[in-house]
C-alpha cells in the first residue's frame, strides 16, 4: 500500500510523540548532548596519557588543544624565552589532519596501540633535530642550520601521534647547568624570573642530536623523557626507547615493600660544591620518613666514600678512551663545529674585552679540558676509582635497590651565578658515567616559591622501580606544582 505525502506527514508525526511520551516515562535514552569543550586552560593541566584518551574519545578535538598549548605559549614565552623557534602554523595543520582521521572512526584500541601520543603537543629540545626547525645548539656559527631531517627520538615521537609546537632553549652545546647561549639568549624560571631553569635533562639514542657523542661519551650522554607527571613518563620511554624498551623491564611489577631504600643526603663533603640546602634536606627526609611509616621499609642510610670526588671523576671518564682505544671528541673541538678548534686562553681573553662568541661557561670548561689533559696519570686514577664506583652503585643497589639522593645541592640559583660555583652540577652528572638510570622526583616548593625535588637511582636497566616510585611518590606529595600556585 502506497501512502500519500499527508499520510507520511502524520506517521512521523506519531512517532515523534511516541518517542517523547516514552522519553518522558524514562523508557528510552534522549540523545546524549554534544559535548561542551572544556576550557582551554583545563586542557594544559591534562597528563599526557590522558590527553590522548579523551582525543581518541573525541571529548576534545586536536585543534582545540593545539590552540590552547599556541595561546599560553604566546602569553608567556615572552617572560620565560623557552620557546626559541615556533611551528605554530605546520601544528595547526597536523591537528586537523588528526580530527579528520578520528572523524574517520578507527577503532579506539588500534589507534591507542599504534599512536598513543597522538593528538598531544609536544615540544623538542634545540638540540636534536627536528625538520625544518633550527639545529645550533647554542653555538653562533650553527646560527643558520636548519635540520632537514628528525633525530631518532623525534621521529619516534611524531610516528606516535605527537605534534611538535617548536623547540626550546639549552646552554651552549648542551654542556653547562644554566640556558644561555649566544643565539637565543637565556632562558628565565618561571618560578622565579631572575633564576636559572637549569640546562640540561639509555638505551635512548642520541643519533640526530648535536653535539653528536663520539667515542666513551656515547654510553655516558643520553636522552630522557621531560614530563609534568610521573604517569607519563614510561609513556614517553617507551616511545622514545623504540626496541630497546626491552631492556628496560617496563613490564615486570613492581612491589613498592619488596624495594630496598638507601639515601645519601650529600656527596661526602666535596670542597669543589655548596653545602646541601636545608629544605632540600627537610624534604628528603620527609620521604624517608613517609616510605618508613606507611610502606614499613627500613631506608638504609649509605656513605659512599667515592661520591666526594663526582667531579673529579665524571671530567676523567668524558675525556677518557673507549674500549677500542678511540679518545673522546674534544670539546673546543666541537665549539669550533668540526672545523677550526677553539683555543680556550684566547677566547677567555676575547671575552673579557666582550669580542668572543661564546659563553664564559663553555670557555672554562674548554680551559678544565685543556689543564686535566696536563695530567695523564692521575686521569687514569680517576678513571679507575669511576669504575671501582660504578661496580659499588651495582652491588649496592642490585636488583631491587633504589638511591635518594639531592638532584642538587641549591634551590634553582639566580642568573649568573652558576659560574660561581661551577662544579654543582655533579650531583647528577655522575650518574651519566656511573651509567645508572635516574627519575628526578618533584617535592612541592620551598619558602621562597621554588621547586624541591630529589633523585631516584637504580641499578642498571631497572628504570621501572625508579618510574614506580616517582609514581608513589607524586600521590604521597602532590608532585608537579603549577607556578604561581599559592
Amino acid at each position: 500500500m502506497t501512502l500519500t505525502r499527508a499520510e507520511r506527514c502524520l506517521a512521523l508525526l506519531l512517532r515523534l510523540l511516541s518517542r517523547a511520551c516514552l522519553a518522558l516515562l524514562g523508557l528510552v535514552n534522549p540523545a546524549p548532548p554534544r559535548a561542551v569543550p572544556p576550557p582551554r586552560c583545563e586542557l594544559l593541566l591534562v597528563p599526557a596519557r590522558r590527553l590522548a584518551a579523551r582525543l581518541r574519545a573525541r571529548e576534545v578535538t586536536c585543534v582545540e588543544v593545539v590552540e590552547a598549548y599556541v595561546e599560553r605559549i604566546k602569553e608567556v614565552n615572552p617572560l620565560i624565552n623557552a620557546v626559541v623557534k615556533d611551528r605554530f602554523e605546520e601544528a595547526l595543520q597536523e591537528a586537523r589532519q588528526v580530527d579528520q582521521l578520528l572523524a574517520e572512526g578507527p577503532d579506539d584500541d588500534f589507534l591507542e596501540e599504534k599512536f598513543p601520543l597522538l593528538g598531544v603537543p609536544i615540544t623538542v629540545k634545540e638540540a636534536f633535530a627536528l625538520h625544518g626547525m633550527p639545529n645550533t645548539s647554542g653555538l653562533v656559527n650553527r646560527r643558520n642550520v636548519i635540520a632537514t631531517s628528525d633525530a631518532t627520538v623525534v621521529s619516534r615521537l611524531k610516528q606516535a601521534g605527537a605534534i611538535p609546537l617548536g623547540v626550546t632553549n639549552c646552554s651552549e652545546l648542551c654542556m653547562w647547568y644554566e640556558s644561555s647561549n649566544k643565539v637565543y639568549g637565556r632562558t628565565n624560571n618561571p618560578y622565579d624570573l631572575q633564576r636559572i631553569v637549569g640546562g640540561s635533562s639509555g638505551v635512548v639514542p642520541n643519533d640526530g642530536q648535536f653535539p653528536d657523542a663520539q667515542g666513551v661519551q656515547t654510553s655516558f650522554l643520553c636522552t630522557g623523557p621531560m614530563c609534568r607527571y610521573a604517569e607519563d613518563l614510561e609513556l614517553m620511554l617507551r616511545v622514545m626507547a623504540g626496541p630497546g624498551t626491552n631492556k628496560l623491564k617496563l613490564n615486570e611489577k613492581v612491589s613498592l615493600e619488596k624495594i630496598k631504600f638507601h639515601c645519601m643526603e650529600h656527596d661526602g663533603g666535596s670542597v669543589f660544591v655548596s653545602p646541601v640546602d636545608k629544605e632540600i634536606l627537610q624534604a628528603q627526609r620527609k620521604v624517608v620518613e613517609h616510605l618508613e611509616s606507611e610502606l614499613g621499609v627500613q631506608v638504609r642510610r649509605v656513605a659512599i666514600h667515592k661520591m666526594k670526588y663526582s667531579f673529579q671523576i665524571w671530567s676523567a671518564m668524558m675525556s677518557s678512551k673507549d674500549s677500542n682505544g678511540q679518545e673522546a671528541q674534544l670539546f673546543s673541538d666541537l665549539l669550533g663545529d668540526h672545523g677550526k678548534p677553539v683555543w680556550p686562553l684566547w677566547e677567555l681573553i676575547k671575552w673579557l674585552v666582550g669580542m668572543s662568541s661564546h659563553t664564559l661557561p663553555a670557555i672554562a670548561l674548554g680551559l678544565t679540558e685543556k689543564l686535566m689533559k696536563l695530567n695523564p696519570s692521575g686521569n687514569a686514577k680517576l678513571v679507575s676509582m669511576g669504575k671501582s664506583l660504578q661496580e659499588e652503585m651495582e652491588a649496592l643497589l642490585g636488583p631491587d635497590g633504589v638511591l635518594l639522593y639531592p638532584s642538587h645541592p641549591i634551590t634553582a640559583p639566580r642568573h649568573h651565578s652558576p659560574i660561581c660555583m661551577p662544579f654543582n652540577f655533579a650531583y647528577t652528572a655522575i650518574f651519566n658515567v656511573l651509567g645508572l638510570p635516574v627519575t628526578q622526583c618533584p617535592l612541592g616548593l620551598s619558602s621562597e616559591g621554588l621547586p624541591l625535588g630529589i633523585q631516584l637511582v637504580a641499578a642498571s636497566y631497572n628504570d621501572h622501580l625508579t618510574l614506580a616510585v616517582a609514581r608513589y611518590l607524586e600521590k604521597a606529595f602532590g608532585g608537579w606544582v603549577l607556578p604561581g600556585k599559592v
